[in-house]
């Protein structure tokens, strides 16, 4: 699944169980599954064995015990587990969920019965009983997820595999429930592109904060050149990327750039932005703002250029799933007359987790209207190969909801002389793809993460965030 980087977390847990069944395996599978929570670094919040009947949930008073325990953990908790080691009783299930009052994901795991243990005093018939949970969690209108095989123990590789992917779901849910947005600077007057409903985005629980380019700037024309936060942003660039060749004077605005930006990022409390990236800031700046994104989206805060709110909503989505760094890429060449290959580019501010090699230089694209010295900033390199996870968030206005879509592919080592940050990727059923996204009025924007979470944005957008969400299968 290529998650590098590990969150703590903390799981809400309740233990099926079911007199009619062998109690005892509620105990035990207590035990088992709390025992492999913990050595995958999550904390677990479920009731002990003085609190319940082998600290699991069976009667309605047992369901009113765990519901006011998840209460006193609402802030913390990000999603519950529901473990069945025997049949376990639906009715508790569902009723300490209903009673806690939490909105997280949920998993449904079942523990296989073993052949030859079988007889009454053994049988689990978990198998029967994950089917009652979900029916009775449908009816109370509590979203669930289910592990990738019907029944698997707490210490298979399937479950620590679904247990991974199930951490990833609890994070995207989490992180984009109440997400704010800094908008900075207005659309690209050329860019209908990325137009999008900020009131549907905040009927979805994200705000867009802005501020206007021009308070970015007075910011900046008030700071000193030897300003402590301008100098610790300059050092930071000159570690970050290559810059030989580019102007001190340069380097001395991007670095003011970025601290106001950091500055401001902090002062109204946002996670991500979205930037005008020209051409004002080279009209009347003098450089590009590429690299100072570059090192937002390194450092797990994405950023995306040309003002694309959604876009970097997408870049976020992808960033919690994996946790690492995503940007921001056009769809944008044939990669000759193979059909599932294509070039995805941009000028670039792509974060240098992406890059095989990275250097600082000017923007070619936009030096010839302004000139190359207000340009530079850009970073140059090729996307280093490997798996791929793309994804695209749109808000649709007339039906007021948000839309996406998400698939996987990977990046290859094809040939490619170009500029900017660009790199081949090859996607299974590309021209399928491609007609959707046209046929849909998407945007030539995606987000793209070097992971393989698509599974994990897909359920976590369609199944908790009530998206409108298309997966493209590999």
């Amino acid at each position: 699944m290529a998650i590098t980087v590990k969150q703590p977390a903390k799981l809400g847990l309740i233990v099926g169980n079911r007199g009619f069944f062998p109690d005892h395996l509620a105990a035990t599978g207590r035990e088992d599954i709390i025992r492999v929570m913990q050595a995958a670094g999550v904390e677990v919040v479920a009731l002990t064995p003085e609190e319940s009947k082998f600290g699991a949930v069976e009667t309605y008073e047992e369901a009113r015990r765990c519901a006011e325990l998840f209460k006193k953990h609402r802030e913390a908790i990000e999603g519950v587990i529901v473990t069945l080691p025997n049949f376990g009783d639906e009715r508790g299930v569902a009723d300490a969920l209903r009673l806690s009052g939490l909105n997280v994901p949920v998993l449904v795991q079942a523990t296989p019965d073993i052949p030859g243990k079988m007889t009454i005093r053994d049988r689990r018939d978990s198998f029967c009983g994950k089917m009652s949970v979900c029916n009775n969690l449908m009816q109370y209108g509590i979203p669930y997820s289910l592990t990738t095989l019907h029944t698997e123990s707490p210490d298979s590789k399937e479950f620590a595999a679904d247990l991974q992917a199930f951490l990833g779901v609890c994070r995207v849910v989490r992180g984009l429930r109440g997400l704010r947005v800094g908008c900075i600077g207005a659309r690209p007057a050329a860019f209908n592109t990325v137009r999008y409903s900020e009131k549907v985005l905040e009927a979805n629980g994200i705000s867009v904060i802005p501020i206007d380019l021009s308070e970015i700037l007075g910011r900046i024309h008030r700071m000193k050149d030897e300003d402590p936060a301008a100098q610790e942003k300059l050092n930071a660039i000159k570690s970050y990327v290559s810059t030989k060749d580019v102007p001190e004077a340069s380097l001395m605005k991007m670095a003011k750039l970025g601290a106001v930006i950091d500055g401001w990022m902090r002062e109204v409390e946002v996670s991500i932005s979205a930037v005008q990236c020209w051409t004002s800031l080279e009209e009347y700046f003098g450089v590009v703002p590429c690299t100072v994104m570059s090192m937002m989206s390194n450092e797990l805060m994405s950023s995306a250029c040309e003002v694309d709110i959604v876009g970097v909503v997408g870049m976020h989505a992808l960033r919690l799933a994996s946790g690492t760094p995503s940007a921001l890429l056009d769809w944008n060449n044939n990669y000759g007359d193979d059909p599932n290959k294509a070039v995805c580019f941009h000028c670039s501010n792509l974060p240098k987790h992406f890059f095989a090699d990275v250097r600082m230089d000017f923007q070619e694209i936009i030096a010839g209207t302004v000139g190359k010295l207000n340009t530079f900033g850009t970073c140059v390199g090729r996307v280093k190969s490997g798996p791929m996870t793309y994804a695209r968030v749109s808000t649709d206005d007339r039906a007021g909801k948000i839309r996406s879509y998400v698939g996987g592919g990977r990046f290859t080592d094809d040939p490619l002389q170009t500029f900017g940050g660009a790199g081949v990727v090859e996607i299974p059923r590309m021209q399928e793809l491609l007609r959707f996204i046209c046929e849909r009025g998407f945007e030539h924007h995606t987000a793209a993460n070097l992971s393989e979470v698509a599974p994990i944005v897909s359920e976590a957008a369609s199944r908790y965030l009530g998206w409108d969400m298309y997966w493209h299968r590999s």
